[in-house]
């Protein structure tokens, strides 16, 4: 069954409104404006309204870049925000990035809740979560307070650093850490026979590893899953697959999972969002998850 899933419990995060290629953002105190390529409607809000609210605008230089303006004085370039569900509590930092980023993809908030939730169901004594494309760590942090022994991995080392903020920042121990390509990686694991009772992949639709090698979500996500799915532990696991590529939609997602693995019990597929409290939705990509619980 396709499902529409968006967080709704999240305190420090809210989506006001977007449209025209912008959304305007709550991160705990703080109230930004950046591009949004996925809002082709019209703002509900007024430009005056947008305007009065918002505390700092992100003004591009390029396709990829550009630049933070500041409307409030003493706004922050980095600030803390908090994360808390009935298992789990984390705090991240965030900050403003060249490329409109500050750290974090508040859709993903309902990924963070299975995965807590899969984590705490588990028999065994502490079972062991891989996440993939693991960017500022989020998903790992969750995955790691939730009791389990995590890995994270991604290829770019400033990334990783980020992410060991965020551990230090919600008290946390013993997240493994590796840069390094993600595919590489996964076969090397296979080759130690390594398993995992949890896996999260988030790739990008494209990116580069450490040594300069390639990746193209399209090109490269059969040969992922084929690869990721013989990592799982056979008896207690959980994989959640989630994709940002503007091509993608969530039957190619469940097309990917079955194929790679025809024994898949319990999968989920359907698109995330962000309900902006203006009234409208906002699409921020598709997953495909299941897990071996009834």
């Amino acid at each position: 069954m396709i499902q529409l899933l968006t967080p709704t419990h999240w305190k420090d995060y809210e989506l006001i409104d977007c449209g025209d290629f912008e959304k305007l953002e709550r991160f705990g105190n703080l109230i930004l404006s950046r591009p949004e390529p996925q809002a082709v409607w019209k703002k509900v809000l007024t430009e005056q309204e947008w305007k009065k609210r918002a505390h700092i605008h992100f003004k591009g230089r390029s396709a990829t870049t550009g630049d933070w303006i500041k409307f409030a004085k003493n706004a922050p370039d980095r600030w803390n925000i908090n994360y808390k569900n009935n298992d789990i509590s984390i705090n991240l930092r965030l900050g403003l990035t060249s490329f409109k980023h500050v750290g974090v993809f508040p859709e993903q908030a309902v990924n963070w809740d299975y995965i807590s939730s899969c984590v705490k169901k588990f028999k065994c004594e502490q079972p062991k979560v891989l996440n993939l494309f693991a960017y500022t760590g989020a998903a790992s942090l969750v995955a790691r307070a939730a009791g389990a022994d995590t890995t994270h991995v991604d290829s770019i080392k400033q990334v990783v650093t980020w992410a060991n903020e965020n551990r230090e920042l919600s008290d946390l121990k013993d997240i493994r850490w590796v840069v390094e390509d993600a595919l590489k990686f996964v076969k090397r694991e296979l080759k130690r026979g390594k398993k995992y009772n949890g896996i999260i992949l988030d790739p990008p639709a494209f990116g580069h590893g450490p040594n300069g090698e390639k990746w193209k979500l399209e090109d490269h996500i059969q040969e992922m899953m084929q690869d990721v799915v013989q990592l799982l532990d056979p008896e207690e696991h959980f994989l959640i697959l989630n994709t940002y590529s503007l091509g993608f939609s969530s039957v190619i997602v469940e097309n990917l999972i079955k194929t790679s693995f025809p024994q898949v019990r319990n999968l989920e597929t359907g698109e995330l969002f962000l309900q902006a409290t203006s009234g409208v939705k906002l699409p921020l990509g598709v997953f495909g998850k299941f897990n071996t619980f009834k």
